[in-house]
């Protein structure tokens, strides 16, 4: 287990400096400079060009990269060309957003998708061709589109939630879980979907398996058979979907932020990329990239538990 864990670290370090060192390349074939985003439209060439020496944009990219790597050792993701703000104590205050809205429709996505799931398995029939035909509806409807018919549904004809905006959960618990909720549940609808065919599809795989035709013979109830054998061994592919679906939530957040108003990593994202602050965006890739590393050691930590197999992989 411990070589196991140590190859998914090595591996998580080598993923984060891959990622830094694309964006930071990224950023350098930009048609603009750092220079010319910090004064403006209105400067002259010959002030850009000193502004550019003076933030080292001139230097030889493996010095330049060499400092941003020096200052990510000391957690220090540099300030806004726009303006000057602290890059490290914003993107601080817009994680829990973004974390909040990505690990809540994860796990409700993952409570109703589970149990949708194994009833399909279970019951069979006509219950698993509507759970099959409502989950293949769901996946075709954009997570923007379900969002706007939320809003209107839930918010202006309703009026039991607020249609945009974002309460800190330290201002106000209630209201901060009224602020998310919408987003939230437009996230799930595709999420939840995906789980239960894959819980499904899973659990009939796990039912039909010889060790569970020796646990009926040898009398084992029914449902233990169901919830506690099957259940776990259908458990590895649906964990390995729900991770894949929060960093996939994690990671597409700008459409979802925007829409519902949610100062969150998404929107500076998109705010970084169209006024070029480059140490922003670069900063959000970071913070991203160590969230999704650590989401997926996470992942096959958990795998590696339900499933032996895995750790002598």
């Amino acid at each position: 287990m411990l070589a196991f864990v140590a190859r998914r670290l090595a591996f998580a370090v080598v993923t984060v400096l891959v990622a830094v060192l694309i964006s930071f390349l990224l950023v350098h074939a930009s048609d603009t400079t750092p220079g010319a985003v910090r004064l403006g439209a209105g400067a002259t060439a010959a002030d850009i060009a000193a502004e550019n020496a003076r933030l080292g944009w001139d230097d030889p990219l493996w010095q330049q990269f060499g400092r941003y790597l020096g200052q990510l050792v000391h957690l220090d993701l540099g300030t806004s060309l726009i303006d000057g703000r602290d890059i490290e104590s914003d993107l601080a205050a817009r994680l829990p957003v973004t974390a909040s809205v990505a690990v809540l429709a994860t796990l409700l996505s993952g409570l109703v998708g589970v149990l949708l799931g194994v009833a399909a398995a279970v019951r069979g029939g006509r219950f698993a061709k509507a759970i099959t035909t409502s989950s293949g509806i769901a996946l075709s409807l954009p997570q923007f589109w379900i969002g706007v018919l939320l809003v209107y549904v839930l918010s202006l004809q309703a009026g039991l939630l607020p249609a945009t905006g974002y309460v800190p959960f330290t201002t106000n618990p209630g209201r901060w879980l009224d602020s998310i909720t919408l987003p939230v549940l437009a996230l799930t609808v595709g999420g939840a979907a995906i789980v239960a065919r894959t819980s499904a599809a899973s659990m009939r795989e796990v039912l039909g398996a010889e060790h569970i035709r020796t646990l009926r013979a040898t009398g084992t109830p029914e449902w233990r058979i169901r919830y506690v054998h099957a259940l776990r061994s259908a458990a590895v592919p649906v964990v390995a979907v729900l991770g894949i679906q929060f960093i996939a939530l994690f990671g597409g957040s700008v459409i979802i932020e925007n829409l519902f108003a949610l100062p969150g990593l998404g929107q500076a994202s998109q705010a970084a990329a169209s006024s070029g602050d480059f140490p922003a965006l670069v900063g959000v890739v970071v913070v991203a990239t160590v969230v999704v590393v650590l989401v997926n050691l996470l992942l096959d930590l958990v795998t590696a538990a339900l499933d032996p197999k895995v750790r002598a992989a």
